[in-house]
């Protein structure tokens, strides 16, 4: 009898576990990949929703019938579930208007997030605690879980010229297995105190290390990759900002959702998500817990999906003392997204290739993750503190960083991480081998134009040059470095044309005034070539090119004997500023003269001196041995120069003021577009020759045809203006240009394409006093329009620009310009 009850019960179980399947799944949007969270599913009668990533679980009674999925934005669909596989990826796609359809917040949950942002400044630790500190542990890994790879090696066919078919096998699969399962792909560690009182925050770098390199880079103790405050207007997530959706500007863009009530550290707190209200707005989606007496964040999670997804979790712990959640763990787990191209991370600072390179290729490649954790600990919400140079963000105090083995060993949170020790000891040979670090260390001066060799830098840009005065020019010039001295420093070149025949010469010594600030007082004296009509701010970064268009073009020149004495420093808060004086002499080598009075001058004199400044408000910057860094570059730049001119004085001919401003403005985006903007203008008063007025950049040759206007384009200049075409003593200028996400049209053509307008308006008084020289004035307005589809190949793309409005040409032909642009790229 019982053994017939247990033969029934075994059948009645195996028949129940044949009758009912238990599935789980996931639903995506087709295009993005995107979650679609809280859509309806129908099944038989039942009625059940995704979670706020997408995700589902359900039963199936085996009867063959479909589930029916549904969403606002969506088309409906009908799934029929296979019969071998129980985890579920299913894709909705959206309507083709889409565009039209917004999803709002319920009245409830609206007031929760409103009073989430009336109450920010008691929330928030910067805003509501006037001192505080702790130290910050951080640890970031590039690696790859071994279990997620194939270790098959697979077979390839390819056909030759002739159509016969080889063969090769593809081990990279197998190969990074191998080493993936060893060690990580790169790891890096660092220790900060954090300090911040009603002056601001900053942050002192207490020890660091870095897989392979002797001792850390700045470009990478600067890096700012995790936000520490999830209150501000804007978060910058891995260098991009996004849309808070704790703020006023949030609260328009997404959509939030009130999903339960939940208990933290014996807390009241709602579980609230949000997701864009147009879902092509913003490739933000996240999870709050709001406290529901503060309405602090107790947590959070948030994913962004795009070019990378970007899993960011931040937990927080609640301080009775001043009623708010003080962070706890921010931690950040970062994936490759629907992107086809290679994923450069940690700011471009570390590009792996060659030996790590081999290892990470074809679908290994999709299986490589960033992780970051960032830890506070030994808090203190009491403690007076007290810091100098508030404008300095980061604070690298060489001499401290190395830290023993044994050090590092406290932070040590997870013990079964054998990969991690391999991989600080097995990448120094990477390293070493690829000579990355001595590669980061070159670049940073061949980015400017120059390349050590033992005490001296040599000068890229003294070495060849071709204009249409001089011809080809050879030449040769350097600056010495601190291998020599950290005092002093001399700078020199001298170089000689092959069409003149002449030498020209400059000579620069310079004495370090204070290294912290990078003050440094200089004596100079130049015997050279310059183009007229010049625009030149003394405090803008000259970046190096390795082939520059304008002097190959340009018709006309003047030589100048230049004397002078200036001071360059950083010891104004986020300034750079430079005052000098200087007189010179002025040889037009074109017909020119100014009349000046009676007098008719076809060279002369200016004595002058001139302030410049350049001012950037938003950046962050960091204070180390070798002086103060811009780490984190931020918009708006600008430049200011004022500039004297005395009559009378050492000889001097003229007496005139020259003002100028320019403004830089970039917009990036998530998506990796950027909208640029560049205000530029100046104002003169007095007497001011051409040499010295505006011509605001010109970049086209006086030829007949476009085909024999084809030159190399410039950045920022106007296209399809001809050179000594305008000259101005007052203007104004704006530069607009978008750049889209790069193109992939093929394997190694990957073009970037750039919308660009451009205009300028000009005027100038006394034109009559310029004799023997005819150009024209902008009072009515130059305009330009054209795009820019650059980096085609191997640097070089191709650009085209039309001329239109008040100044446009008659014939057709004489508006339009194509140039070929050139981008180097330097690996670094």
């Amino acid at each position: 009898m019982i053994k017939r009850f247990l033969i029934v019960f075994v059948l009645f179980i195996t028949t129940l576990n044949w009758s009912q399947k238990k599935y789980s799944g996931q639903v995506l949007d087709f295009d993005s990949s995107v979650p679609v969270a809280f859509a309806k599913i129908t099944y038989n009668t039942k009625t059940l929703y995704t979670n706020w990533e997408g995700k589902f679980v359900f039963e199936y009674q085996n009867d063959k019938k479909p589930l029916l999925l549904s969403y606002k934005g969506y088309y409906d669909k009908t799934y029929y579930l296979p019969e071998q596989k129980q985890n579920l990826l299913i894709k909705m796609v959206a309507l083709e208007n889409r565009d039209h359809f917004e999803i709002y917040s319920e009245n409830e949950v609206n007031k929760i997030l409103k009073k989430v942002i009336e109450n920010r400044d008691k929330n928030q630790p910067e805003r509501a605690i006037p001192y505080f500190e702790y130290k910050n542990y951080e640890l970031a890994t590039i690696s790859a879980s071994p279990d997620s790879i194939s270790s098959k090696i697979d077979t390839i066919y390819t056909k030759n010229l002739f159509g016969k078919t080889k063969v090769k096998l593809d081990s990279t699969n197998y190969k990074f297995k191998k080493f993936i399962q060893k060690q990580h792909i790169y790891q890096t560690e660092k220790v900060n105190f954090i300090q911040h009182n009603n002056h601001g925050t900053k942050e002192t770098v207490l020890a660091a290390r870095m897989a392979g390199f002797q001792k850390p880079l700045y470009e990478y103790l600067g890096l700012s990759l995790v936000p520490y405050s999830l209150y501000d207007r804007k978060l910058d997530i891995f260098e991009v900002p996004v849309k808070n959706p704790i703020s006023r500007d949030g609260r328009k863009t997404f959509v939030y959702k009130m999903l339960d009530t939940i208990s933290l550290q014996n807390r009241k707190v709602y579980r609230i998500y949000f997701q864009p209200k147009n879902l092509k707005s913003s490739n933000l989606r996240g999870l709050l817990f709001i406290d529901a007496q503060t309405y602090g964040v107790a947590k959070a999670y948030y994913r962004i999906y795009g070019v990378v997804n970007i899993n960011a979790t931040y937990t927080f712990n609640y301080n009775e003392e001043y009623k708010l959640w003080f962070p706890e763990k921010r931690k950040f787990h970062i994936i490759k997204g629907e992107n086809a191209e290679d994923i450069t991370i940690l700011g471009n600072t570390i590009k792996f290739d060659s030996s790590v390179k081999d290892r990470i290729k074809t679908d290994a490649s999709d299986h490589v993750y960033l992780k970051i954790e960032s830890i506070p600990f030994d808090i203190s919400l009491s403690k007076k503190t007290e810091f100098k140079n508030k404008y300095i963000k980061i604070d690298v105090r060489e001499a401290e960083l190395s830290k023993p083995e044994s050090y590092w060993k406290t932070f040590e949170k997870d013990s079964t991480d054998v990969r991690k020790l391999t991989t600080y000891t097995s990448l120094d040979s990477i390293v070493a081998s690829e000579k990355i670090e001595k590669k980061i260390l070159f670049g940073r001066r061949i980015i400017n134009g120059y390349v050590p060799i033992n005490q001296i830098d040599l000068d890229l840009r003294s070495l060849v040059k071709y204009n249409n005065y001089e011809g080809f020019r050879f030449g040769v010039g350097g600056v010495t470095n601190d291998k020599l001295s950290t005092q002093y420093k001399l700078a020199a070149y001298i170089g000689y044309g092959l069409k003149d025949h002449a030498f020209k010469y400059g000579i620069t010594p310079s004495y370090s005034i204070d290294r912290k600030t990078n003050s440094w007082f200089s004596v100079s004296y130049i015997d050279d070539l310059q183009e007229i009509g010049q625009i030149q701010f003394l405090t803008q970064n000259k970046r190096f090119k390795i082939y520059d268009p304008r002097p190959f073009n340009i018709p006309t020149f003047f030589n100048q004997k230049v004397a002078s004495l200036f001071l360059e420093s950083k010891f104004l808060p986020k300034i750079d500023a430079y005052f000098g004086l200087s007189t010179s002499q002025i040889n037009p080598l074109f017909s020119y003269a100014y009349q000046k009075g009676d007098a008719i001058l076809d060279n002369y004199k200016i004595a002058s001196t001139t302030f410049s400044l350049q001012w950037s408000p938003f950046s962050d910057f960091m204070q180390t041995s070798l002086g103060i860094i811009e780490i984190n570059k931020r918009f708006p730049k600008i430049n200011f120069q004022a500039t004297q001119a005395f009559n009378d004085v050492f000889g001097s001919d003229f007496n005139f003021t020259k003002l100028e401003a320019k403004v830089t403005y970039d917009i990036p985006y998530l998506s990796g577009q950027i909208t640029s903007f560049v205000w530029q203008g100046g104002l003169g008063f007095g007497q001011i020759p051409i040499t010295h007025l505006y011509s605001i950049a010109p970049n086209n040759l006086n030829h007949d045809s476009v085909l024999r206007r084809v030159t190399f384009a410039g950045k920022n200049s106007f296209e399809t203006m001809y050179y000594n075409e305008f000259f101005s003593s007052n203007y104004t200028s704006l530069h607009i240009k978008h750049t889209l996400k790069r193109l992939k049209i093929a394997p190694d053509i990957k073009p970037v394409l750039s919308l660009v307008t451009r205009m300028a308006f000009g005027s100038i008084k006394d034109k009559e006093n310029h004799l023997y020289k005819e150009f024209n004035t902008l009072e009515k307005g130059y305009f330009e329009s054209g795009i820019e589809l650059n980096k085609i190949w191997k640097g070089f793309g191709l650009v085209a620009f039309y001329r239109y409005g008040a100044y446009q040409l008659p014939n057709f032909d004489d508006n339009v310009a194509i140039k070929v642009s050139y981008y180097l790229d330097l690996g670094f």
